[in-house]
């Protein structure tokens, strides 16, 4: 092992600031590379038998475990990329249509957290369709807004809030998740609900706060991070925009999320 010379800039400095000077933001982009490879992998494990033999159903359930656990750590990479940009400033706006922007964050958000949707690709070319396969999933989707609406905010951000607020609900349900997306004057409304555990209102707060995570919730006996909420909040007031909760202990949870119809930056993005 060859060790560094006494006078190397970096001999004397404490381990916590050297890992301080790294580039957390290239480190999270080398990070998603390895991980997209492991998901393909997998995926093709999964649903290309013919290519690899075929799996025994316990095998089967493994894989799916691992892809999930997979999807999770993707979604927590790209919360703190978000994050990160958000309160640089980084916006792309246009015109987009946030019925599809919505079930396109609930699909990956499925998959992401429940099991894979291959195989059922063709039920999705059309909105009710989906609306249609969810419901026998127990998640009711409700859109109701003018005709060809469009939102004119950035996309992507868009979607992921609605991923975040999305996966947040199918990861502390007991069974229902309910979706609502309306048009309130030039803004749009999405209301995520779900029938979890609740959050008592001295916690609401402390929800979106990075890697806050209520006792309430610890009933269900998960594992997570507040980066998701938090990142989705500080995303939302960024856009001019707002998430509120409505919760209470064991009647679930009802996050809505306000956006104008047109962006209005705000100068800094708190968490």
């Amino acid at each position: 092992m060859v060790s560094r010379p006494d006078d190397h800039p970096d001999a004397k400095v404490p381990p916590e600031e050297f890992f301080g000077r790294l580039n957390l933001e290239f480190m999270i982009h080398e990070l998603k590379d390895p991980l997209a490879v492991i998901e393909t992998g997998l995926r093709t494990l999964l649903e290309r038998p013919e290519k690899t033999g075929p799996l025994t159903e316990r095998q089967q359930r493994t894989l799916e475990r691992v892809l999930r656990s997979s999807r999770k750590a993707r979604g927590m990479i790209y919360s703190l990329l978000e994050v990160g940009r958000s309160e640089a400033g980084q916006f792309h706006y246009a015109l987009f249509d946030p019925v599809a922007a919505t079930l396109t964050a609930l699909r990956e958000a499925y998959e992401a957290y429940v099991g894979s949707l291959a195989g059922n690709e063709s039920l999705f070319e059309r909105t009710a369709e989906q609306i249609a396969f969810f419901e026998t999933r127990n998640i009711t989707v409700s859109a109701v807004t003018a005709t060809d609406w469009q939102l004119a905010q950035d996309a992507e951000k868009f979607r992921q809030i609605a991923g975040n607020l999305i996966k947040n609900a199918l990861q502390y349900r007991r069974q229902k998740l309910t979706v609502r997306i309306y048009q309130q004057d030039n803004a749009l409304k999405l209301e995520v609900c779900d029938d979890g555990p609740g959050i008592d209102k001295a916690h609401h707060l402390l929800i979106f706060d990075r890697y806050a995570r209520p006792d309430a919730c610890a009933e269900l006996n998960r594992k997570g991070h507040g980066l998701g909420l938090a990142g989705a909040r500080a995303l939302a007031r960024c856009l001019g925009g707002d998430i509120t909760l409505t919760s209470a202990p064991d009647q679930g949870a009802s996050f809505c999320l306000w956006l104008p119809g047109k962006p209005e930056l705000v100068g800094v993005c708190e968490m």
